[in-house]
């Protein structure tokens, strides 16, 4: 089998200026699946796929690690450091004096020594405790953002992992988040797609140097009913006049955006074509009807009920 090469982006405030894969194979749990997380992530390694992007609370951690230790059994990679492996603090660990053990247990059952990246998942802090989702709101405690961001820095100080950033952090919080930081975090992992661009947070990451990782790249997931994405008769076209899927079309607006992605599925056949993205190009006038495209956030958030501040109205 080809295996695919797949271009990188230096990390800021990372040690070693750790180099990222720009796409890399989520794990988040995917129920309708037939394919285990352990196959996908052995089937993803043999098709060129090095980073891949688990969290604490998605409960595959052990998959992850059964799947690293099985490629490097089976000789797919040299080893471990040629992966790079990104993993999240959950809500419920979100307290200065608890992050360091959780990033230590997720280390314990993914079988590593390091992460390559660690990232808060929320800028949300619960109650300790089992893990429940949505999150009741009851449950939820003030964010102490700058005893936090010290753990979190005192985590890549102690080489439990290579760099540290955050996920569904709004400007808002990115400003406040920034001034408080000795390590500034190298990665925001966000929503966005067509259908949800996020040209004043892009503009913001890239002003700053933190990159951004874009998750729900297709808005698939979490979607009821008509996929504003998959469904749009624009793209269609678009794909149609390239000789490409829609799914193409997305990633490659995103990749020439100069934003990574997580992108997720365990199908053998759409992971193949999730990398067949790097040897064409978007045209002015496909850029044009994509920027015409209807604008609306996919996840809202992961309370209940939903809280009113959680993107600061950012559009």
């Amino acid at each position: 089998m080809a295996v695919t090469t797949i271009p990188e982006v230096v990390l800021s405030s990372s040690s070693g200026q750790r180099r990222m894969p720009v796409i890399g194979l989520g794990t988040a749990p995917e129920s309708a699946s037939k394919v285990s997380t352990k196959d996908a992530v052995i089937e993803a390694i043999k098709q060129g796929y090095r980073h891949f992007d688990a969290a604490a609370a998605y409960g595959v951690e052990p998959s992850v690690g059964e799947a690293i230790a099985e490629a490097l059994k089976l000789g797919l990679i040299a080893s471990r450091d040629e992966l790079f492996i990104t993993s999240k603090l959950w809500v419920t660990d979100n307290h200065p004096e608890l992050i360091v053990p959780a990033l230590q247990k997720s280390l314990r059952t993914l079988q590593l020594e390091y992460l390559d990246l660690f990232l808060i998942h929320w800028p949300i802090t619960t109650k300790p405790g089992k893990v429940t989702y949505p999150i009741e709101v009851s449950e939820i405690l003030e964010f102490d953002m700058k005893g936090v961001w010290a753990s979190m820095e005192e985590c890549q100080r102690l080489g439990l992992t290579k760099a540290i950033g955050v996920s569904n952090f709004s400007i808002k919080k990115l400003e406040k988040l920034l001034p408080l930081a000795t390590i500034p975090p190298a990665v925001n992992q966000v929503e966005i797609n067509i259908g949800w661009q996020q040209e004043k947070l892009r503009e913001f990451c890239k002003a700053k140097g933190i990159t951004l990782t874009a998750f729900s790249p297709l808005r698939k997931g979490a979607s009821r009913g008509t996929n504003l994405v998959m469904d749009n008769d624009v793209l269609k076209e678009l794909a149609d006049a390239h000789g490409k899927t829609v799914a193409q079309i997305c990633l490659r607006w995103i990749y020439e955006q100069g934003v990574t992605v997580a992108v997720k599925s365990y199908d053998k056949e759409r992971m193949k074509q999730n990398l067949q993205i790097f040897d064409w190009s978007l045209t002015e006038d496909d850029y044009k009807k994509i920027s015409e495209i209807y604008q609306e956030r996919l996840i809202k958030g992961p309370t209940k009920p939903l809280l009113d501040d959680l993107w600061d109205d950012e559009q």
